[in-house]
């Protein structure tokens, strides 16, 4: 292809095809694709969050007040909304494959959105009985069947955007937006916890936190509907053309073939969620309820330690890509193994400092899961199939093992009347996830399966078509 033609296409899509089979990506679309898909991610995971962080009042706005069970009532719709995310990934997953992963990423946002908004306008346990706990209860589910397509697909469309050589740090934008939904949740949980009265904010203010997702919804679905479809999956489906797979044939495709791949998935993924809804979804009511610090104050805590994360996570993705993904993987696996128990530890010793410290070590764990696996799942896949086999592996392990996390560590806590328990959960994964990673071949600058090379620049393009004429000559 002539410069001109390659300008052209850069024009008209944001990436130029060198040498006809590696693709240079611009930079200027690049930057747009990492801001929409960040953003996006971001108020979705503020609408998926907030739940967790307003777990203390929705126990007793939705169930009777002073209840026993009530906490892990609670904990058990939060955990109900992970049933559906397999559910979810099984319809949007192999969607994405079929139409497209920007309009499945539109599709997925709004349906959070409303779901979230919804709970805001649910009527109280004291006004409707136990009816409010059963529309909570949709509520989530409609949330969680929203989320079994999003963060695959957003994983993916990144994914097949980046430059190989820094897929790693590209990807990792997308914890980035995840962790600033985290602290966005918190935040405002944090602050109308803060302002009104406990009174107050069992009668209404905790309802503003929910309908907040309405505002942040709109601008999300704004941001995704002006983003490109990726060149991958563009020349996927020029080279696929009007050819229609039955729901067999699909399946097959999707589960029965790529099935090694989705068992390295699941457990990396086990990995890594574990230690994520332990430290965002369950940590600030552990503190409130076992440490027995003011709610406030644990929320802080985990909002400042999410904030450290937020900061260093991309420095984690660059570093996956000068390292390798497998090194910062198996690292992570062994803090899970090393420092859970100490963590807790420090936590039950009580103190805000202690406290701190003890979130923190479990915080440095989570960074080496969440910098290193959005570089490093999509490479597990082929084109085909990528969102569908992602969004299935992926939800199916998170609804198992990471949605039931809060519900197992405060059950564990009642059962036991040990603070130290939600340790356990923690070293399992880390096994779990060291075995995983002893399968998993190393992803870092290699072209996606099914994808051709991608560059950063034309100059890297020429390297990598030099690199690759001296290998046929060899």
């Amino acid at each position: 292809m002539s410069s001109t033609g390659r300008d052209a296409a850069e024009n008209q899509g944001g990436h130029g095809s060198f040498g006809e089979e590696i693709t240079v990506i611009r930079p200027s679309w690049l930057k747009r694709t990492i801001s929409g898909t960040t953003v996006g991610n971001m108020t979705e995971w503020y609408d998926f969050g907030i739940f967790a962080f307003l777990v203390p009042t929705i126990s007793q706005v939705f169930f009777p007040r002073g209840s026993s069970g009530s906490l892990i009532a609670t904990f058990a719709i939060f955990a109900a909304s992970f049933v559906v995310r397999p559910l979810g990934g099984l319809f949007f997953g192999p969607l994405g494959d079929r139409i497209g992963r920007r309009r499945v990423l539109a599709i997925t946002i709004i349906t959070m959105a409303i779901g979230t908004f919804a709970i805001g306008l649910i009527p109280s346990y004291a006004s409707i009985g136990i009816w409010s706990a059963v529309l909570l209860l949709l509520a989530r589910l409609v949330q969680g069947f929203s989320t079994g397509g999003e963060y695959a697909g957003a994983m993916t469309y990144l994914g097949e955007h980046a430059p190989d050589t820094r897929r790693g740090f590209l990807a990792s934008w997308l914890e980035f937006g995840t962790l600033s939904g985290y602290v966005l949740g918190a935040g405002v949980a944090t602050a109308i916890t803060a302002v009104v009265s406990q009174q107050t904010l069992l009668s209404w203010g905790w309802r503003i936190p929910f309908l907040i997702a309405a505002p942040l919804g709109l601008i999300g679905l704004y941001v995704r509907l002006r983003l490109e479809e990726t060149p991958a999956y563009q020349q996927h489906a020029q080279d696929r053309g009007d050819e229609q797979q039955t729901l067999g044939e699909q399946f097959r495709d999707t589960v029965v073939r790529p099935w090694v791949p989705l068992l390295i998935c699941m457990g990396l993924v086990l990995a890594h969620n574990v230690t994520n809804y332990t430290l965002t979804q369950y940590l600030p009511t552990y503190l409130s309820e076992e440490i027995r610090l003011p709610y406030s104050p644990a929320l802080l805590i985990v909002l400042a330690v999410m904030v450290i994360l937020a900061g260093l996570v991309t420095l984690g993705g660059r570093l996956s890509d000068r390292v390798g993904r497998n090194p910062i993987l198996y690292v992570g696996c062994g803090l899970l193994l090393l420092l859970s128990v100490p963590a807790f530890l420090l936590m039950a010793h009580g103190g805000y400092v202690l406290v701190f410290l003890g979130t923190l070590l479990l915080g440095l764990t989570l960074l080496c899961f969440n910098s290193t696996l959005p570089g490093t799942l999509p490479a597990l896949f082929p084109i085909g199939v990528r969102y569908g086999s992602l969004a299935i592996g992926y939800n199916v392990s998170v609804s198992v093992f990471g949605g039931t996390t809060p519900l197992i560590a405060s059950s564990l806590v009642a059962a036991t009347g040990s603070k130290l328990m939600p340790a356990i959960p923690l070293l399992a994964a880390g096994v779990i996830g060291a075995i995983s990673v002893y399968y998993l071949r190393e992803k870092a600058g290699k072209p996606m399966p099914g994808s051709s090379p991608s560059a950063a620049s034309r100059t890297e393009a020429r390297q990598l078509a030099k690199d690759q004429s001296d290998k046929k000559h060899e």
